[in-house]
């Protein structure tokens, strides 16, 4: 096995129980654990609208970091 970080910003948005969740991917896994829930994130592929994805609460905790609401340079 090997370890990666990423070289760019993940957009990402709260979960909200209104939102539609017919595009989005959510892992059997996150589904087992209660997802979506309150905390989940919903991320969206910059290169690609299609490609929008639920980010479980425990793991955006450990593995994202707050940069700003506007994309960094």
């Amino acid at each position: 096995m090997a370890f990666y970080t990423k070289r760019s910003f993940q957009e990402l948005i709260p979960w909200e129980d209104n939102m539609p969740m017919d595009l989005v991917s959510i892992s059997e896994a996150d589904k087992k654990n209660g997802s979506p829930k309150h905390g989940d994130m919903i991320a969206f592929n910059p290169k690609d609208a299609t490609d929008i994805w639920l980010v479980a609460e425990k793991f955006f905790n450990d593995n994202y970091v707050y940069v700003s609401e506007e994309k960094p340079s």
